[in-house]
C-alpha cells in the first residue's frame, strides 16, 4: 500500500490529470452538444455546484480522519461491503482509463499512423504505463505535477493564439434551448469534474491534512477554468458539426496556431505534450488501482500486480470492435458511471457512516 504522503500541489495536479485526459478526445463535444450555445454558461453553472458537492464530501470525511472511501466503507459493513466498494473503484478507474486510452489511440491512428495496427499503439501506451508504476509512486506524482502545468498552459496558449478566429456570436441565445435543459438536463455535464473522486481516496496520503478543503475548493475551481477554456475554443471557432462529431477537435484548433513565419504548424508539440499528460493519467489512475487492490487483499508487494493490470487495461481498450463503440462507452457508460460513483454511492456511502456515528455516539 502507498506509504508515500503528496503534497498539496501534487494533490491539485493529480485531480486535474482526470479533466485534462478527458479533454484531449470528446468531452468539450460531449457538453456541448449537450447544451449548445448555453455551455459555457452551463460551465460556471456546474462548477459551482462541484465546488458545493466537493465542500460537502469533506465536511462528510471530518468525522473519520486519516479515512478514505474503501476503510469508511468497512466501518458501515465490514470487510464484504469494503470489498464490494473496492472493486466497484477499481472497476471504474481500470474501464474509463482504458476506453479512454483506445479513443486517445484511435485519434493518433487517423492523424499520424495510418498504416499502423491500433494494438501497437496501445501497446506503447502500456508499456509506459508498467515502467512507470514499477518507479516509486513518488516519482509517478512529481512527473506528473512537471507535466500537468505544461499541458494547462498549453490550453492558455491555444486559447489566446486562437482568439482572433473566436465568433462572439455563438454564444447566442445564452440559455441555448431554455433555462431547463441549461441548469436541469445540463447537470449531467457534472461528469466533467471526475477528478472529485480521487478526493475520496487523499485523506491517508496528504502531507498536510489540514488543506484537504484548500485542495478540493481550487482543484475544482482550474478544473472549470480548463473545461471553460477548452469549450471555448471549440465552440468559438468551429460550426456545429465539428463541435459535435469532430475526432479531437482540439488538435484541429492547434492548426491555426503560428508564432510568426518561424514557428507553424505546432500541432505537433501539443500533441506530444497531451501524450504525456495522458500517459501520466494512466499511471496514476493504475496506480490508485492497486494501491486499493492492496488494500483489500492485504498483498504488500505491488510489482507482481502491476503487469497484470497492465494487461487488462490492454484487454479493456481491445475489446471494442470500433471507435463508434468507443466513443459510445465513452460518452455514455463513463460518464454516468462516474455521476453514479462519486455522487450516489460516495455521498451516499459518507452520510450512511455519519449517521451510524452519530447513533454510537448517543447510545456510548
Amino acid at each position: 500500500m502507498l506509504k508515500t504522503k503528496i503534497g498539496t500541489f501534487e494533490s491539485i495536479f493529480i485531480i486535474l490529470s482526470v479533466i485534462i485526459a478527458n479533454s484531449i478526445l470528446t468531452l468539450p463535444r460531449i457538453m456541448i452538444n449537450k447544451t449548445n450555445s448555453a455551455t459555457l454558461l452551463n460551465i460556471i453553472f456546474i462548477t459551482i455546484i462541484a465546488i458545493i458537492i466537493g465542500l460537502l464530501i469533506i465536511k462528510l470525511l471530518k468525522s473519520f480522519p486519516a479515512c478514505d472511501i474503501i476503510d469508511i466503507s468497512e466501518y458501515i459493513g465490514g470487510n464484504v461491503f469494503k470489498n464490494i466498494i473496492g472493486i466497484i473503484f477499481i472497476g471504474y478507474f481500470i474501464f474509463s482509463s482504458s476506453i479512454l486510452l483506445r479513443n486517445l489511440c484511435e485519434g493518433l491512428e487517423n492523424v499520424y499512423f495510418q498504416m499502423t495496427d491500433i494494438i501497437f499503439i496501445i501497446l506503447l501506451f502500456i508499456i509506459g504505463l508498467c515502467i512507470t508504476n514499477h518507479l516509486k509512486f513518488n516519482g509517478c506524482i512529481k512527473s506528473n505535477s512537471l507535466i500537468l502545468p505544461i499541458a494547462f498552459i498549453s490550453i492558455i496558449l491555444i486559447f489566446f493564439s486562437n482568439f482572433k478566429n473566436f465568433s462572439p456570436q455563438k454564444i447566442f441565445p445564452l440559455l441555448g434551448n431554455g433555462p431547463v435543459n441549461t441548469f436541469v438536463f445540463g447537470l449531467t455535464n457534472l461528469s466533467a469534474f471526475q477528478g472529485i473522486l480521487f478526493i475520496y481516496l487523499f485523506p491517508p496520503l496528504l502531507k498536510e491534512p489540514e488543506k484537504f478543503k484548500k485542495i478540493t475548493t481550487i482543484s475544482i475551481i482550474l478544473t472549470g477554468i480548463y473545461i471553460f477554456l477548452c469549450v471555448s475554443i471549440i465552440l468559438l471557432m468551429f460550426p456545429a458539426f465539428y463541435s459535435t462529431n469532430e475526432i479531437m477537435p482540439l488538435y484541429l484548433a492547434t492548426r491555426y496556431i503560428s508564432l510568426g513565419s518561424f514557428l507553424q504548424r505546432l500541432e505537433s508539440i501539443f500533441m506530444l505534450v497531451w501524450i504525456m499528460s495522458f500517459l501520466s493519467y494512466l499511471s496514476i489512475s493504475c496506480k490508485f488501482s492497486i494501491n486499493i487492490f492492496q488494500k483489500i487483499t492485504k498483498i504488500k508487494n505491488s510489482k507482481p500486480i502491476i503487469n497484470i493490470f497492465g494487461l487488462l487495461i490492454l484487454g479493456i481498450s481491445l475489446l471494442p470492435k470500433n471507435l463508434s463503440i468507443s466513443n459510445f462507452l465513452e460518452t455514455t457508460i463513463i460518464n454516468n458511471l462516474s455521476l453514479i460513483l462519486f455522487i450516489a454511492i460516495g455521498l451516499g456511502i459518507l452520510i450512511i457512516a455519519n449517521i451510524k456515528r452519530k447513533k454510537f455516539q448517543k447510545s456510548g
